[in-house]
């Protein structure tokens, strides 16, 4: 099968139809279309292909077991994908993690990592964020209280009290937590949690708060670090761009085009080559 036949018709097509045509191949050839692709494909183009050909909690799945079972721990992916899926996402993952893999995420989750980040990631995968729409005002003020009396205006930071708040609330009561709290600390939440923490426990935190205030600003922010600067960090870009090709991919376009002055087009154009390079810009879909 040529790469250009490949590129033209699973870019172009909804993760429904592309598992149709999967069930379709094994009828007509009986092969799995997976395992064709893979023994056929290699590198980076191989890795888009694949993630294309899954479910979105399939691939979900596929990149946090692989994030787990290396040498060492992708940190980010697990970040990218707990800090940023809904409950029902997130339910489906662990459901789907189980049946793909035979393994409990939450037990595998922690039998990589430890510490207030382990906490923070078992709390993510708990699935029991409130997704309501109402704001408690007078909640709101002592939340944002609590997180300023257990960082800026204490030696040493209480985390546990981050940890409450920010995996807890639903979105809109933690927006008025934040405006509250750049009134009492005169700073944004997001430069505290710099200040007060480091390593995976801030890019956590940090996560968190950005999937808040604005999901596909975030996603952007993470493709932009994932191609400026010497090298590319393929893991990143590739796994944003294939999660998120059907979701949110022209709101991340727009932002990214709003905070950093230049197309993501003309980013992935100037970062990457060949089949890989064409596949993703078919995935990012126009210049604009």
């Amino acid at each position: 099968m040529q790469n250009a036949t490949i590129i033209e018709i699973l870019a172009h097509r909804t993760i429904a139809q592309r598992q149709k045509i999967k069930e379709a191949f094994k009828q007509s050839v009986g092969k799995d279309l997976l395992d064709c692709l893979k023994s056929e494909l290699t590198g980076n183009f191989e890795k888009v292909v694949v993630g294309l050909m899954m479910s979105a909690p399939v691939y979900d799945a596929y990149e946090l077991r692989n994030a787990i079972k290396g040498a060492g721990t992708e940190e980010a992916c697990l970040i990218d994908i707990l800090a940023s899926r809904s409950n029902a996402e997130k339910k489906e993952i662990i459901a789907t993690y189980k049946k793909e893999h035979g393994k409990s995420l939450e037990d595998d989750v922690c039998g990589d990592t430890s510490g207030m980040f382990q906490r923070v990631l078992v709390s993510l995968l708990a699935a029991g964020r409130d997704e309501s729409t109402k704001v408690d005002e007078a909640q709101a003020v002592q939340d944002a209280k609590d997180i300023y009396e257990a960082g800026e205006a204490r030696w040493g930071t209480d985390e546990v009290k981050f940890l409450t708040v920010l995996s807890v609330r639903n979105r809109n009561h933690l927006l008025r937590v934040f405006q509250e709290y750049q009134k009492i600390s005169g700073r944004d939440i997001e430069d505290s949690i710099k200040r007060e923490m480091s390593g995976c426990l801030e890019d956590v935190f940090l996560a968190i708060v950005k999937c808040m205030k604005n999901k596909p600003a975030f996603f952007a922010e993470r493709l932009y670090k994932s191609m400026k600067g010497l090298g590319t960090t393929d893991s990143v870009l590739i796994r944003i761009m294939v999660a998120r090709a059907e979701i949110d991919m022209l709101d991340i376009k727009a932002e990214f085009l709003k905070m950093y002055g230049k197309t993501l087009h003309s980013f992935i154009k100037g970062d990457t080559s060949g089949d890989y390079r064409k596949i993703l810009l078919e995935l990012c879909g126009g210049e604009k």
